[in-house]
């Protein structure tokens, strides 16, 4: 069919409502250019983040009902355990409030000074997260991750010699977990293959590596391999996915992507001393092992959540209406990263821009552009996330992240409009200099003054 059916009904609606531009420019200039400032009843579609803006379904909100909110011992708890042990095959099921939460028990422990983490690419709280603890962050995505125009079905891989290359430079000693991202998010949403699943297993086996994913978007990454993947068109995605988790000795998850809910994390562990290094810090820091710093109806509506998310009708509307928006840009003229991501599409701001340098931030330029013209959300990915003391990211982008179950085709058709509005004007889009320039995760907390 050529029209893209929600595989839903909608039975709670959310008002939002439109304003002029003037209103924009006052706000915006308020925010000091950083529309991670703006209140959100101050915008009309939301395209920043995936993370945590899903709209959850009647039987997650029923699931909710059911919450056991005892301090140990919940039965919520064992729900949600049982779930991800089904789901991924793991043992050792940590919750966490959020995937960072995650990502700072498993680096505390295994990071540090001297440290190498070589990832396909780490995402901002990952990098964040590794070199907090003193470790360095190394990023060996394949070269045809680093073209946007490059249709490579699996753009998020990890380039194998590379890797080999890396462990050879600086020693077994000093690489504690090799990480995979899947989808890899930094590279625009772009999936991994099993194929290269299995290779990085084979080098982490060599060397005696453990190997973890980044498996903030799993049920998407598995429905790229359906699609992709040569011999895995009449194979399930729920049966993809425990074959992506049966290859790892561990997996960070922030439950607000592929997870369908509004707050939660998952740390999987193999390895049981680790696993009690881990369930020591939780306690420390997050809370009980059995919640974790959640509460027990949020374990309820993950439990619920991770079952949804696997459901085929589901994920074929969720690559396709993600599919739509980047068709509709690159029939414009826009130049995205090829071909569309899971969740999101990133636009090459760089490219569109060529008359603003890096160092001015041209992704940041759209970001201020989408939300004049149209009201509209979106996020840098580029210098101002990646970059830093002189350091210029590879990719200057910008991405339009789409909330799951959020938005109709309706709304993408508006942003798509907005888009061509904007495209006829990119010539006019102003650099940015900063006026406040945090040490981590800048682009949160930065400001900025608009260049003539």
């Amino acid at each position: 069919m050529k029209t893209i059916i929600e595989p839903f009904k909608i039975k709670v609606v959310e008002p939002i409502r439109m304003t002029t531009r003037e209103e924009r420019e006052i706000i915006l200039r308020e925010a000091k250019f950083n529309v991670f400032n703006i209140h959100s009843s101050h915008v009309l579609i939301d395209l920043l983040t995936d993370s945590g803006t899903s709209a959850m379904s009647s039987l997650q909100w029923s699931a909710i009902m059911r919450g056991d909110e005892a301090y140990a011992g919940a039965e919520s708890f064992f729900h949600f355990q049982r779930t991800l042990r089904e789901l991924t095959g793991f043992d050792h099921i940590l919750p966490t409030h959020q995937g960072r939460a995650s990502e700072r028990i498993l680096f505390e422990l295994v990071g540090g000074k001297g440290k190498v983490i070589p990832n396909n690419n780490h995402f901002d709280t990952t990098r964040a997260n590794v070199e907090h603890s003193g470790a360095e962050a190394i990023d060996l995505v394949i070269d045809e991750g680093k073209i946007p125009s490059s249709r490579h079905p699996f753009k998020g891989n990890i380039d194998i010699k590379k890797l080999v290359a890396l462990i050879e430079r600086v020693g077994t000693e000093h690489i504690p977990l090799c990480m995979v991202t899947v989808t890899n998010n930094s590279g625009g949403g772009q999936p991994v293959s099993l194929e290269n699943l299995r290779a990085v297993r084979k080098v982490c086996d060599q060397y005696q590596i453990p190997l973890f994913l980044d498996a903030c978007r799993f049920a998407e990454n598995a429905y790229f391999i359906k699609l992709r993947e040569p011999g895995y068109q009449n194979i399930s995605v729920r049966k993809i996915v425990h074959e992506m988790f049966d290859l790892a000795d561990g997996a960070t998850i922030s439950a607000k992507k592929d997870g369908l809910v509004n707050i939660g994390g998952v740390l999987l562990l193999r390895d049981e001393e680790l696993a009690q290094r881990a369930d020591a810090l939780l306690i420390l820091t997050e809370g009980f092992v059995t919640y974790g710093g959640l509460a027990g109806r949020d374990l309820e509506a993950m439990a619920q959540g991770f079952q949804e998310v696997v459901e085929e009708d589901y994920l074929e509307y969720r690559i396709r209406s993600t599919a739509y928006l980047g068709e509709r840009l690159i029939k414009i003229g826009y130049p995205i990263v090829e071909p569309p991501g899971g969740h999101a599409i990133y636009i090459d701001a760089g490219q569109l821009c060529p008359h603003i340098p890096p160092k001015e931030f041209p992704g940041q330029a759209l970001v201020c552009a989408l939300y004049r013209a149209g009201w509209i959300r979106a996020v840098e990915i580029g210098t101002l996330m990646f970059g830093g003391e002189g350091k210029i990211a590879p990719l200057e982008l910008v991405r339009l992240a789409i909330p799951r179950r959020v938005y109709t085709q309706s709304h993408i058709d508006y942003v798509v409009e907005v888009c061509e509005e904007l495209y006829d004007n990119r010539s006019q889009f102003a650099g940015l200099r900063l006026t406040n320039n945090p040490p981590f995760l800048r682009h949160f907390t930065a400001a900025f003054a608009e260049l003539n």
